[in-house]
């Protein structure tokens, strides 16, 4: 299932919620958009492992998946994927709404269908588009406070799908290798680091200017201001340091830094609304 991975995408989910019902949403609420929202990412990652089970056998850093290692059948492994799918869909749908339960169903058909198999082993964008369906979460939780759709999650739907790209290949340049070996084209493989990098600066400035769209679209305030302006900022120094000395070592203190951004930031976001 992935859990760190999905642990990643659900901080990203209560201070949606937060915003949602301008201030803590009930408890039964959360618990049952996190363990849907778990469920169905869990699934879609087990799907994830079921198809590239070929190519995980290549790579290091995923040759002791259970797949890889015949700890689990890949038919066992596609049954207990479309299991937790169909409970997710069931535990959102009774305990949240129907709409929360269609877009993170649909959040896994994407990842599959379009990500996994198409994109991923045929496009160097593959996890610029891919990355739309790690951005739903946050649809999932307004949608389940407020069984619609408006332009503060959409907004925050963009900021996730922009800070993917610089996020995800901060990692894949440490392991270009891996990519490389099992014929995976991601950016730093088919393209120079050089332009990688700048990329990924590129993705990191449009992340900057999409969270401060949030300011007046959600009419947040100073705390979630102040916060974006200098994680942002960081974000792009940290983008343009690379490219001054793109080792793994500084990629991966990237790499690092981008999940402590996410974070912070969507943890200024719900102090700035209960506040």
């Amino acid at each position: 299932m992935k859990l760190r991975v999905v642990e990643l995408l659900l901080v990203t989910t209560v201070p949606t919620m937060v915003l949602a019902a301008d201030g803590w949403p009930s408890f039964t609420l959360i618990v049952v958009t996190l363990a849907g929202g778990t469920l169905a990412a869990g699934g879609a990652n087990a799907i994830n492992m079921y198809i590239d089970r070929d190519i995980d056998k290549l790579m290091t850093r995923t040759q002791n998946r259970p797949l890889v290692t015949g700890v689990i059948s890949p038919r066992a492994a596609m049954i207990f994927a479309i299991a937790l799918e169909c409970i997710a869909f069931v535990v959102l749908w009774v305990g949240a709404n129907l709409l929360a339960a269609v877009l993170a169903i649909s959040a896994t058909l994407f990842y599959v269908f379009v990500y996994s198999l198409w994109l991923k082993r045929t496009s160097k964008q593959n996890i610029v588009i891919g990355g739309a369906a790690g951005a739903m979460p946050v649809l999932v939780g307004w949608a389940a406070v407020t069984n619609s759709l408006a332009w503060a999650p959409v907004v925050l739907f963009i900021v996730i799908f922009l800070w993917t790209p610089p996020h995800f290949w901060a990692l894949a340049i440490r392991h270009s290798d891996d990519y490389k070996a099992a014929g995976v084209p991601m950016m730093p493989v088919v393209v120079s680091l050089e332009r990688t990098v700048r990329s990924m600066t590129t993705y990191a400035v449009l992340l900057l200017v999409s969270t401060l769209v949030l300011i007046p679209v959600a009419d947040v305030g100073l705390i979630y201001g102040i916060t974006a302006v200098v994680f942002g900022v960081a974000f792009v120094i940290g983008c343009v340091n690379l490219g001054s000395d793109p080792s793994e070592r500084r990629s991966m203190r990237l790499f690092t830094f981008s999940i402590s951004y996410v974070t912070a930031l969507f943890v200024a976001l719900t102090i700035d609304v209960l506040l």
